[in-house]
């Protein structure tokens, strides 16, 4: 398959998609700014009496279980099933799945209940999901011994589904297709947020690109690229994080081109 992310990023600054998070509280703020960065619309509205209605005026859905409350997920819920509704991507962030029995249970609920386009998380989180027995270290990943491949197009089977691990390799599959994205930097790991980010990131290009696989790779990519750019030039985590967000709004399509580590 061929993915032209520098194509995909021009897309999302010329359509300015709304994205609706029902997200992470600890990184909220860091999310709705690299959506804001890419060019894109961010909106954060967790009431129940609204979550649904702003679902239905988004062009994607991002879900984070990262602050997770059994009344925040019948809000995801609510925004779940209205942007299944009007047919756009919802992408579910599994943040600390395999670290307490009640994230386990609200992510199988919204699988259960809802149509997610796209599960996204690292490599023990997803291994959780797809019924590995593992456990996550808060919200850090913890050793998976199994083959990483085989458990996100399994999971991507089973789920009809999108399955995206992320890691120092990111891993993009679906049933048939599997892509894998070299890009980041190791300065990413030392800053809280760039997971929650990463899935912000990827519901922004889903919004504008119809193919899940393409429009995660599409993503990942980007804002990878960025990473190394804002790694060059920071001095530690502090001015990397801030590096980031000037590197992601400078990102030229020649750069993407040039940087890009794709591998399918």
């Amino acid at each position: 398959m061929t993915i032209n992310a520098s194509v995909a990023l021009e897309k999302v600054r010329r359509e300015k998609p709304l994205v609706h998070h029902l997200t992470n509280w600890v990184t909220i703020y860091d999310c709705a700014n690299i959506v804001k960065v890419f060019g894109a619309s961010p909106v954060m509205a967790h009431a129940k009496e609204e979550a649904a209605d702003m679902a239905g005026i988004a062009s994607a859905l991002v879900l984070n279980i990262g602050t997770l409350t059994v009344e925040l997920v019948e809000s995801m819920l609510l925004a779940a099933k209205a942007a299944n509704h009007k047919g756009i991507p919802v992408v579910l962030d599994v943040c600390g799945a395999g670290a307490t029995k009640l994230r386990d249970d609200m992510c199988f609920k919204i699988l259960d209940e809802a149509k997610v386009t796209i599960i996204k998380g690292n490599a023990s989180e997803i291994a959780r999901i797809a019924g590995e027995s593992v456990q996550t270290k808060g919200v850090d990943a913890a050793e998976v011994e199994k083959n990483l491949q085989e458990i996100a197009q399994g999971l991507a089977k089973k789920r009809s589904c999108t399955v995206v691990i992320t890691g120092k390799e990111d891993i993009v599959a679906d049933a048939e297709r599997t892509v894998r994205v070299r890009n980041g930097h190791a300065m990413m790991a030392n800053i809280v947020g760039t997971g929650c980010m990463a899935t912000s990131v990827i519901g922004t290009f889903a919004a504008v690109e119809k193919d899940p696989v393409a429009a995660s790779v599409a993503g990942l990519v980007c804002y990878e690229v960025a990473a190394e750019l804002a790694a060059k030039a920071a001095k530690g985590p502090g001015s990397f994080k801030e590096l980031l967000f000037d590197a992601v709004f400078n990102l030229d399509a020649e750069t993407v081109n040039r940087m890009q580590k794709i591998e399918t």
